[in-house]
This record gives structure tokens, C-alpha cells and sequence, in this order.
């Protein structure tokens, strides 16, 4: 049974060894490009877009596709709607695996932002030393704040695009521990943490360093993410393979 992962996150990658030795599957893990060297997998592993919806159908009928698991970052929302609609098109079933949000906990001081423009205001006007912890590709929106001095980390260097004048780059892969999450911020003398809520345990240790110092966050709200058939785990995703397989052979 031929199945596509669409992947990028933690749990792409779990469900992906899950099924590098199931002789009932043969997957496959699309990663979308973003990152120059993504790590290794135990799947094989294509790389790139698909273009658009129309692109993803004929790659699920050329490639005999049974089964879809999106398994994308919960803000690659406009690849969730591809899947959605390419699967419907295709009439094939597509599971979504979901990672759960942070939530709130006592201690946390939270600032809620829609999205990342509306987290680049919310910084205010006074010059502040500031954590941007949301990868590279909407940095060029903490231009139009130049007064603050940011602190960047990411996978990749950013390419194209206006960058804030006072930024610096980290490029570093997690997962990160909390140790040295409350030293980067003590060191870097952070006043403020902007991030995506990205859930999961990979990069919650800034979360955890920025109550423990005492440091606010502009957590910026997750889109309106389409999604198939929810599962919360790599073993769901793989309980769900299993029940299509079986309702393909009639059983």
C-alpha cells in the first residue's frame, strides 16, 4: 500500500521510522525545500513543491497514492489546503497528524498576536532586545520596526527580502534544552520573545527559560489549519494506515 507523508516536523520524522520497517507499507516523505540540509530520514524522500493543488494530483495518481498523512508544521497552512483538496479531487483519504498547542501556565506572560505582522507592532516603539523565534521566512517583516535589536534563530540563513538593520543570526537546529535556553536569553539580555506556537517538546524550553526569567512573549496564533481525518500521534497515524488497508481489502 503506497502511502505519502507529507513532512517537515518531529513527527513526520517518527512516523516515517514507524514505517520504514512495515512490510505493509510502502511510504513515501515529501519534505517541501526550506531547509538547505534537512536531516536524514528513514524514508526515502523527495524534496519540493508539488505545484499547487493540480501538481499534488497527478503526483498521487502517477505515483498509484492510496493513502495521504499531513504531517506539516501546524502553520503550513496553505499546504494543508492543497492536500485537503487534492485528496478530494483524487479521492483518496487523508489523515492530518496534528501536534497540540502550548498552553498558557501560570507564570507566563503571555501577549497574543493573529499573526506576525500584528506580533512586529505589538513590540511597541520603545527599542527593546528581542528573541525571534520564528524561523527566517517572515523576518523581513521586523523591518518596518528598525528601533529594536533583534536576536534571530534559524536553520538556514535567510536569502531575499529587507532585514531588520539590528539583527544578528544564530543558525542552530533543535532540539534545545532548557539550560541553555535561559542562558541565551540571560546573555543576549532579552526583553521579549516573539514566537509562532509551535507545540511540541523540540523548542518549548524558550517557553519555559522566558517564565523563568520573568520575560514576556508575543506568541503569534496558529492559521486556520485544514485538515483530513485527525490523529494527535504517529501511532494513531499508523492505527489509521491500518484501517484503510483493511477496509481496502474488504476485511
Amino acid at each position: 500500500m503506497r502511502v505519502l507523508i507529507l513532512g517537515g516536523t518531529t513527527e513526520a520524522s517518527a512516523l516515517a521510522r514507524r514505517l520504514a520497517d512495515d512490510t505493509h507499507f510502502e511510504a513515501t516523505l515529501s519534505l517541501a525545500g526550506r531547509t538547505a540540509q534537512p536531516a536524514p530520514q528513514a524514508l526515502p524522500t523527495r524534496i519540493g513543491g508539488f505545484g499547487g493543488i493540480d501538481g499534488l494530483v497527478r503526483h498521487l495518481r502517477d505515483e498509484k497514492i492510496v493513502a495521504v498523512i499531513d504531517a506539516t508544521h501546524p502553520y503550513a497552512d496553505q499546504m494543508s489546503a492543497h492536500a485537503l483538496a487534492a485528496c478530494d479531487q483524487a479521492a483518496i483519504p487523508l489523515a492530518s497528524l496534528v501536534r497540540a498547542p502550548w498552553m498558557r501556565q501560570a507564570g507566563d506572560d503571555w501577549i497574543q498576536a493573529v499573526d506576525t505582522r500584528a506580533a512586529a507592532n505589538a513590540i511597541g516603539r520603545n527599542p527593546r532586545r528581542v528573541f525571534l523565534a520564528i524561523g527566517r521566512q517572515e523576518l523581513p517583516v521586523f523591518a518596518d520596526a528598525p528601533q529594536h535589536h533583534y536576536l534571530a534563530r534559524v536553520i538556514d540563513a535567510p536569502v531575499g527580502g529587507a532585514l531588520p538593520p539590528n539583527l544578528t543570526l544564530v543558525q542552530a537546529r533543535g532540539p534545545f534544552d532548557l539550560a541553555a535556553e535561559t542562558a541565551l536569553l540571560r546573555d543576549r539580555r532579552i526583553e521579549l520573545v516573539v514566537s509562532k506556537n509551535a507545540g511540541g517538546d523540540a523548542t518549548y524550553a524558550k517557553i519555559e527559560a522566558a517564565r523563568a526569567l520573568g520575560v514576556p512573549v508575543i506568541m503569534i496564533a496558529r492559521p486556520d489549519k485544514p485538515a483530513g481525518y485527525v490523529t494527535a500521534t504517529s501511532e494513531d497515524a499508523v492505527a489509521w494506515l491500518g484501517h484503510v488497508r483493511r477496509s481496502l481489502r474488504g476485511v
